[in-house]
């Protein structure tokens, strides 16, 4: 294959961190590299150099044999370099259409050609597979579809012969990952150069070529995929053998007095329609479903996020009215968002302020002022538990990776010590370790008596976390099922059942 794509001794410092340190890769035409390592790594801080977002401290380039300078996005694109990134660059207040070709929109003079936009935009959305209207406002969205427009973005440039896809699945459904990977196929038939990072090791196995590992900001090696094993490279990730006991679930929990949370007969405008549940103290109850089921809808009808139209929540044996997540939060109950920067963080603010704005009550004293040396040393302590890769509590969250923004999520809800605590995609964007570790926090958290509802749409997470699983579709409960002796098979038969034919009969 033809050298399309070269990166040679490229360095790059931040203050306090030096975030690459002489990193070597090389990409063909019509190939797929992956490119993998644990989070803080360096994986987005080098496809942001390549796509012109960071410029380079040292070190080379080379794009079809010619050395080149990337100043901006607008030259990356000029070469042919497209980027899918992992956290979305949407502005939620635009029409579908006007975010994807945002900046190149078909004018007439200095008029936007409105009725040739949409039909331009609804022409790729239909190529690619992707069933959203090009009118559609963004902001009304699901993650999951909004991931499918960067993807389709990133996609409508025809110049684009390098493409750097940063967690692309890390949104999408089942069926949507199947319609990515048959573009990712046509585009390697076309000569275009992929690169994949993803922490997701089956979907490596099914698409790449080759892999390649970034640790702590240094280049460890690149592999032909067919040649090592999911242990080896989770091994050069990590610098160590990692124990990966899959099977190791929780033993089911049987049906006790102490139920935290009851839900009765909840049903919602548009979704959902009488479901009902009950979480014990101490258990971790799994949600799984397809996307669209009312996984997420259950959770932020329970915060009071979204309005419930029927129905009751009961929290350790009191009927409460639940109407907004302050409120979910004075009766114990702290969700953690599947949107982690537009729901759970404020970006430009440091980490010790949004680790403990949830508990400020906590870190304050007898006059009100905030006792800042508590605060630092709670941070502190999280920070090293939970491995939290940043200079200092006084780093601003939005300089962190995105696995450890959504550490500090977590860690958020575990200083406000919540009794109930409702994890939404908890590992989303998280590497190989760091899920370990995460996996082991929230086991903790049971045994110390914590009541844990976890929302995941990969199943073998949902499997190896939960005591019981609750599965949804269509926004109804489709059975209860113990953690013991389950399969994949088995929740998917209830997630994929269709209530209304039923009905219908």
């Amino acid at each position: 294959m033809t050298r399309l794509l070269e990166i040679r001794d490229v360095s790059k410092g931040f203050p306090g961190v030096q975030a690459l340190q002489g990193v070597t890769l090389e990409l063909s035409r019509g190939e797929v590299l992956a490119l993998v390592g644990e989070n803080g790594a360096g994986k987005s801080t080098l496809m942001k150099i390549l796509s012109g977002i960071y410029t380079r401290d040292s070190g080379t380039i080379t794009v079809d044999g010619q050395e080149v300078e990337i100043a901006g996005p607008r030259e990356a694109q000029q070469l042919g370099i497209s980027i899918i990134h992992q956290e979305m660059n949407l502005l939620p207040h635009l029409t579908v259409g006007q975010n994807i070709f945002i900046g190149r929109e078909p004018r007439l003079g200095p008029f936007v050609q409105e009725r040739a936009l949409r039909r331009r935009t609804q022409a790729l959305l239909d190529e690619l597979g992707i069933g959203l209207s090009a009118t559609a406002m963004v902001g009304d969205l699901t993650v999951a579809q909004q991931q499918m427009v960067e993807i389709a973005k990133a996609l409508s440039f025809e110049s684009t012969k390098i493409l750097i896809m940063d967690e692309p699945t890390s949104a999408i459904s089942l069926s949507e990952t199947k319609v990515l990977f048959r573009l990712i196929r046509s585009l390697r038939e076309r000569g275009v150069g992929i690169v994949y990072i993803s922490h997701r090791m089956e979907e490596l196995r099914q698409i790449a070529d080759r892999v390649s590992v970034l640790r702590d900001g240094q280049y460890i090696g690149t592999r032909d995929i067919s040649d090592v094993t999911d242990a080896e490279i989770i091994a050069m990730m990590v610098g160590r053998e990692l124990s990966q006991r899959h099977d190791d679930r929780p033993r089911p929990r049987r049906a006790a007095e102490d139920v935290v949370l009851s839900v009765r007969g909840l049903s919602t405008r548009t979704l959902l329609r009488e479901v009902s549940f009950d979480l014990h103290r101490g258990e971790i109850l799994g949600f799984a479903g397809l996307m669209g089921a009312g996984r997420t809808e259950t959770a932020r009808a329970v915060i009071g996020a979204d309005p419930m139209t029927d129905g009751t929540v009961t929290v350790h044996g009191k009927q409460v009215r639940i109407t907004g997540p302050d409120v979910a939060v004075r009766h114990g109950i702290g969700y953690l968002p599947e949107d982690r920067k537009r729901h759970g963080l404020m970006l430009e603010q440091d980490v010790v302020f949004n680790l403990t704005m949830s508990a400020l009550r906590s870190f304050r004293g007898p006059a009100g002022f905030l006792r800042g040396r508590k605060a630092s040393e709670v941070t502190d302590s999280y920070i090293e538990s939970l491995r939290i890769k940043t200079p200092s509590g006084r780093a601003r969250v939005k300089n962190l990776s995105g696995g450890n923004q959504q550490k500090v999520v977590i860690a958020k809800w575990l200083a406000r010590d919540c009794d109930v605590l409702i994890f939404d995609e908890p590992t989303r964007g998280i590497d190989v370790g760091a899920k370990e570790e995460i996996y082991r926090l929230l086991a903790d958290l049971a045994e110390q008596g914590k009541a844990i509802i976890v929302i995941s749409s990969e199943l073998p997470e949902v499997l190896r976390l939960s005591h019981r699983i609750v599965v949804m579709s269509q926004g109804r409960v489709t059975g209860v099922l113990d953690n013991e002796g389950l399969d994949q098979e088995a929740v998917m038969e209830l997630a994929t059942k269709n209530i209304d034919e039923g009905a219908a009969a």
